[in-house]
């Protein structure tokens, strides 16, 4: 047996190194590379913590989360959805390092979450809202990135709310851009833009990804440019920081306060990341595998203890909060990546980049990587997506344009929750109109009626039997039968009683058939359960 269990594992190991899954993976984590460094850094500048922070986060989210995460496609990394938390927490301690100790308090909640199997809950998120998010995200990037694209960098590059911090929102943004573009980054976004839809279509080169022949041609573009005098700015180019030696390096980290490990401030912030990133990793990890082309189903419990791995590591290191992003995964899975090593080499690039070639990265326009991730977005929010939805019917229709809506004009978090309550609508909704748990049979004079439950009734059933049983026409015998049903919820159960002992004022007779005062949940099956875990 553990002869198998170590076969298997050896050959799980194997499959990341097949000359195959190479072959897509490391030209996709070069793409997922110049993807995150910018947003790591922009998130880093939004949060109120050093640009050094931006860039651990990144590199842990790649290396450590990569590794631990069950998933073959997800890129963890800072998200922007925290940035508003981060900046919070940063400016109510006011000590960068009791801030580390919360990250690594919220990694430690993490994976007591992923341990008590809390991580099933994003099972239950509907269908058609992650749609809809996918396609609110898709949009967000192409209305975020247009202004990087027009050369207008005053937001930092990865926000995805909606009001910015330059009191600008999503589209006034636009506006603005629009009156004060760049020659030189609208040149090179519209030459990148091009490249990335043709490249692909050429023979021979599909080793070479298309974003990095984008990133050298725009390098090139803004030194033609330079030598006519209208080159880009420094603030429209990557900034990453530039060390000088591996002192300085080691300087940049620093250790958390331990000592502030019972703080009620620490504690509070720690249970809001954990909480907020838990979920944002959960709602990632079902949009990704949604798009995936093999459609593998990730591992939500693992996911969440990788999570935790990955948050402990960042705040020990300095580095910001964690979760799986939905950006990053997207361009990920667009490249063509097929095992997790795109992610844990996207995050070796990370570091490499930093020690060795830091002035070199900075030469990057940021229209080029605007560009990529105007692509990007596209290609999760094309029209053929809503044309699907559509002819799905309203119940899945509305659901997704609710969700579509809220996450454009609220964020990530909030946008979903409203798509779930308008699903949710719709679900009760069906339940009232839909009588698939119950059937009538009229017998003799007409005046005997007899309803057979089906085999699994739930609270969700509850209304639709409390309508059907009050329309029961006076002196009627109803037989309520209970035989073909392995579970009735309680609820169900009372209103049922509750009618056979009020009946008699109506001149009603309730005879119940088959049904049991209590039951339990059907449990799986304990052997196909240990067989399901193993896979």
């Amino acid at each position: 047996m553990q002869n198998d269990h170590a076969a298997k594992s050896g050959s799980s190991i194997k499959k990341y190194f097949l000359p195959k899954n190479l072959k897509k993976d490391i030209p996709s984590s070069i793409v997922v590379f110049l993807v995150a460094l910018p947003l790591c850094l922009g998130i880093a500048l939004a949060s109120g913590a050093p640009l050094f922070a931006g860039l651990v986060s990144g590199i842990v989210g790649g290396i450590v989360i990569g590794a631990a995460s069950g998933s073959q496609l997800s890129v963890s990394g800072p998200a922007a959805g925290l940035t508003v938390i981060v900046l919070g927490a940063i400016t109510q301690l006011n000590n960068y390092p009791m801030f580390m100790m919360a990250v690594m308090l919220a990694g430690v909640l993490q994976i007591v979450l992923g341990l008590i199997k809390a991580g099933t809950i994003g099972n239950y998120f509907p269908s058609s809202v992650i749609e809809g998010m996918l396609a609110a995200i898709g949009l967000i990037l192409i209305l975020k990135q247009l202004p990087h694209a027009l050369g207008v960098d005053s937001d930092f590059f990865g926000d995805e709310g909606f009001f910015q911090r330059d009191h600008e929102n999503t589209f006034s943004a636009i506006q603005s851009a629009l009156g004060h573009f760049s020659l030189a980054a609208v040149v090179i976004s519209s030459v990148s833009i091009a490249i990335l839809l043709l490249w692909p279509k050429i023979k021979g080169v599909a080793l070479i990804p298309a974003p990095l022949i984008v990133v050298l041609v725009g390098i090139a573009l803004n030194f033609v440019f330079q030598n006519s005098g209208s080159a880009l700015r420094s603030e429209q180019l990557v900034a990453i920081p530039v060390i000088n030696g591996w002192g300085e390096f080691t300087s940049l980290f620093q250790l958390p306060d331990f000592a502030s490990v019972t703080n009620p401030k620490v504690l509070i912030i720690a249970a809001t990341i954990a909480v907020v990133a838990s979920l944002e990793s959960l709602l990632s990890l079902e949009a990704i595998d949604k798009i995936d082309p093999i459609k593998r189903v990730s591992p939500t419990n693992r996911e969440l203890v990788a999570q935790g791995l990955g948050n402990m590591t960042s705040g020990f290191l300095g580095g910001l909060p964690l979760t799986s992003v939905i950006v990053r995964s997207s361009a990920n899975t667009n490249a063509g990546a097929r095992t997790k090593m795109s992610t844990i080499m996207h995050g070796c690039l990370l570091l490499l980049s930093f020690l060795f070639i830091p002035t070199i990265i900075n030469l990057i326009p940021l229209a080029c990587l605007a560009a990529i991730l105007l692509v990007t977005g596209y290609k999760l929010t094309r029209i053929a997506l809503f044309k699907h939805m559509y002819q799905k019917g309203w119940d899945q229709f509305i659901p997704f344009v609710a969700t579509v809506t809220a996450v454009l004009f609220t964020d990530l978090l909030k946008g979903v929750g409203i798509g779930m309550a308008v699903s949710i609508f719709y679900l009760l909704r069906t339940n009232m109109r839909n009588p698939f748990f119950y059937k009538i049979q009229e017998e003799g004079d007409k005046k005997n009626l007899r309803i057979k439950l089906a085999e699994e009734v739930s609270f969700l059933n509850k209304a639709s039997i409390q309508v059907m049983l009050n329309n029961i026409p006076g002196e009627t015998t109803v037989i309520i039968d209970g035989k073909n049903s392995r579970y009735i919820d309680p609820d169900v159960l009372e209103t049922i009683y509750n009618f056979k002992h009020n009946a008699y004022t109506k001149g009603i007779i309730v005879i119940l058939e088959n049904i049991k005062k209590h039951y339990t949940v059907p449990k799986i099956n304990n052997n196909i359960k240990e067989e399901l875990e193993n896979k």
